[in-house]
């Protein structure tokens, strides 16, 4: 097939590019910007535009398909030459179903622990040998890259609930018709797009509305107002709250004890992590993996990049990065570093980047998330906000909202490195916690770099 990506230098859009040319397919995209780690993959395909924009010239009679990201907007010239000429145009979780719709579909939705709880799944299955397809937000060690297309029985599936395209305002996920799905939880967020928590909640509901008959869902227990929405469904599932796994920390990690009474060593650690995990053991075994065979592969599990990476382990100090940036995430893991080490002083850093952590009315959902840090930061450009046409904030105000004392806000890269830098990082933690990279910062250069013993 001949398939143009429009919007292709997205995290799974540019993934979603090589997969299908890897496939045989003959594939051409554009974008206005493509960044680093897309820009030198696509480059390296073969793949990468000529020139950055848009030309509705690309869009010809002869194309199969025309696949539309999110970056895109509405009025995109290609976008209008498609339609005009009636090329036939799919947003890309559309196009995924398409491709999976004989195959058996496991999702992972929920406001947080989306990607981790995927990429433990894919990790067991690679490890015992099963075949299978996969779309996941993040990369993964041992896989090439974040999407598979091949005719392989089963396809695993991160289930996102923000919108499928400019064009297509229904949750990502509401095209998957899982078989098998977890709900890790619900915390409002998209607030752009759902703006009152009842609305956002509604997209869960209409989820398991969505499901296969007869499908298997296992949702977080602890979590009242997700225990609320599968107690009223009136879908034809089978529903199985999941709970945190307990564990202790010991021998310089995290170890759980399996139903077998035998000790296992992770290399993952936190409670909503050992939740995460509950939950990935469930899917497994209904795809019959036993037991002690997922004890077993999920032992050399380290995680995905940007979800509690740990970038500098020494003998007083050590450094990690997190995607977090919604108030649930952010919470979870300064919880999940603090008990890791409490004898160690925490210093966390927070970005706020997404539209919903930017918006005044969503500010205050962030209060007390940093508390447990002993030093507390929180940097936002206000270049995003002028980008993202939204009104100034002032320091002043996302202190308030945090309510955490001596909280410093910082609106320069510099500034922030340099508050960092002048910290005592001896018997220290440093969390780095941001969906960006803190306006242009080279994190693991930097990190590396810091003047520890």
């Amino acid at each position: 097939m001949r398939i143009h990506l429009i919007a292709m230098g997205g995290a799974v859009m540019h993934n979603l590019a090589l997969a299908l040319q890897k496939n045989g397919h003959f594939v051409t995209g554009s974008d206005d910007e493509i960044y680093n780690p897309a820009k030198e993959r696509l480059e390296k395909a073969g793949l990468l535009p000529e020139m950055f924009g848009w030309f509705p010239e690309k869009i010809t009679t002869d194309l199969d398909l025309a696949i539309l990201g999110m970056h895109a907007r509405a009025d995109n010239p290609e976008l209008l030459r498609a339609q005009e000429m009636g090329v036939r145009v799919m947003s890309f979780p559309e196009f995924i179903y398409k491709h999976s719709q004989d195959k058996k579909r496991i999702v992972v939705a929920g406001s947080h622990g989306k990607t981790t709880t995927t990429s433990m799944i894919m990790h067991v299955l690679r490890n015992v040998g099963i075949d299978f397809d996969y779309l996941v937000g993040a990369q993964l060690e041992g896989f090439d890259t974040m999407v598979r297309l091949s005719d392989a029985p089963f396809m695993v599936i991160e289930g996102d609930e923000y919108l499928s395209s400019p064009i297509d305002r229904r949750p990502k996920f509401l095209h998957y018709r899982p078989h098998v799905a977890v709900i890790t939880g619900v915390a409002w967020d998209h607030i752009n797009v759902f703006p009152t928590y009842k609305e956002y909640c509604h997209q869960f509901e209409l989820l398991l509305q969505n499901m296969e008959a007869e499908g298997n869902l296992f949702y977080y227990g602890p979590d009242k107002d997700l225990s609320d929405i599968v107690n009223r469904s009136e879908s034809e599932i089978y529903a199985t709250p999941y709970y945190s796994l307990p564990y202790k920390i010991m021998y310089g990690g995290t170890v759980v004890r399996t139903s077998d009474k035998d000790i296992v060593k992770l290399e993952i650690f936190g409670d909503h992590n050992l939740a995460n995990l509950s939950a990935a053991r469930f899917v497994c075994s209904t795809i019959g993996i036993r037991d002690w065979t997922f004890w077993k592969a999920i032992q050399t599990f380290k995680g995905a990049a940007k979800r509690l990476q740990n970038l500098v382990s020494a003998e007083s100090f050590s450094a990690w990065l997190d995607f977090a940036h919604a108030p649930s995430k952010a919470k979870a893991t300064v919880e999940a570093v603090r008990k890791l080490h409490p004898e160690r002083r925490l210093i966390a850093c927070l970005e706020l980047h997404t539209f919903s952590s930017l918006n005044k009315d969503f500010l205050p959902l962030y209060n007390g998330s940093l508390q447990p840090a002993d030093v507390a930061a929180v940097f936002y450009s206000p270049h995003t906000l002028e980008m993202k046409k939204m009104p100034p904030v002032a320091p002043a105000e996302i202190q308030a909202a945090f309510g955490k004392s001596g909280l410093q806000v910082f609106t320069e890269r510099a500034e922030l490195e340099a508050f960092i830098k002048n910290q005592n990082l001896e018997n220290a933690n440093l969390l780095l916690m941001s969906s960006g990279n803190f306006g242009g910062m080279d994190i693991p250069g930097f990190v590396g770099g810091l003047p520890t013993k």
